[in-house]
C-alpha cells in the first residue's frame, strides 16, 4: 500500500488500528556512535541496545546537524524495529531511528523524556 499525504494539510490519510499496531516502536540505548563518511548525505551510524528480546542492531541516521558521535552514547532513542533492513552503501541499517523536523527542517532525535527500560514498546 503507497500512503499518500493531504496535500492540504500534509496529514496522510486514515489508517485501521491495526495497521498502527503493525509498526513496532521501541526503546533503545545508543551504545555506539560513529561518522560515515561513505553517505551521500551527512550521516551517523548508531548501535542501539534494545534488551534481550531484540537486542543489538544497527542505524543509520541523518542527525549530524544538532548530534556529534561522542555526545550520543548513552542516549536513548526511539526507532522502528520491524522494517527490512537496508543497505546503505557499505552500511546495514537494520532499524529506523526516528525524530521531527525543527523549523530547518534538521532531524531532532525522538526519545523518552524519562529513562524507560530498553526494548520498551510504544502504545
Amino acid at each position: 500500500m503507497h500512503l499518500t499525504h493531504d496535500p492540504a494539510t500534509g496529514a496522510a490519510p486514515t489508517i485501521g488500528f491495526d495497521q498502527f499496531l503493525a509498526v513496532d516502536i521501541r526503546i533503545g540505548t545508543i551504545v555506539a556512535a560513529e561518522p560515515f563518511p561513505e553517505a551521500r548525505k551527512p550521516s551517523l551510524k548508531l548501535t542501539i541496545d534494545f534488551g534481550p528480546a531484540i537486542g543489538t542492531k544497527r542505524s543509520s541516521a541523518q542527525i549530524t546537524r544538532h548530534y556529534a558521535a561522542d555526545s550520543l552514547v548513552g542516549r536513548q532513542v526511539a526507532a522502528v524495529v520491524n522494517l527490512p533492513p537496508r543497505q546503505i552503501g557499505p552500511f546495514l541499517s537494520e532499524v529506523l531511528t526516528l525524530g521531527f523536523p525543527d523549523d530547518a527542517g534538521e532531524v531532532v532525535l525522538f526519545a523518552p523524556n524519562r529513562p524507560t527500560p530498553e526494548g520498551a514498546r510504544l502504545f
